[in-house]
């Protein structure tokens, strides 16, 4: 996991093999709490969005 902000509800992932920083909202992350660390490793899905690449179901 590359970055989360918790006050906007919002971070970015990297997957692996790439370099680009990917999208999710909170909303996305399942599990209670609906938080993460940076540097945690979680695992996702990758959808196209509004013209963008976006991480869903994070899990960790």
């Amino acid at each position: 996991m590359q970055s989360f902000n918790r006050l906007g509800g919002y971070g970015f992932v990297v997957p692996v093999g790439s370099e680009e920083q990917v999208y999710f909202s909170a909303e996305d992350i399942e599990g209670k709490g609906r938080t993460v660390s940076e540097g945690q490793q979680v695992s996702f899905v990758l959808v196209l969005g509004e013209g963008r690449f976006e991480a869903k179901e994070l899990r960790f």
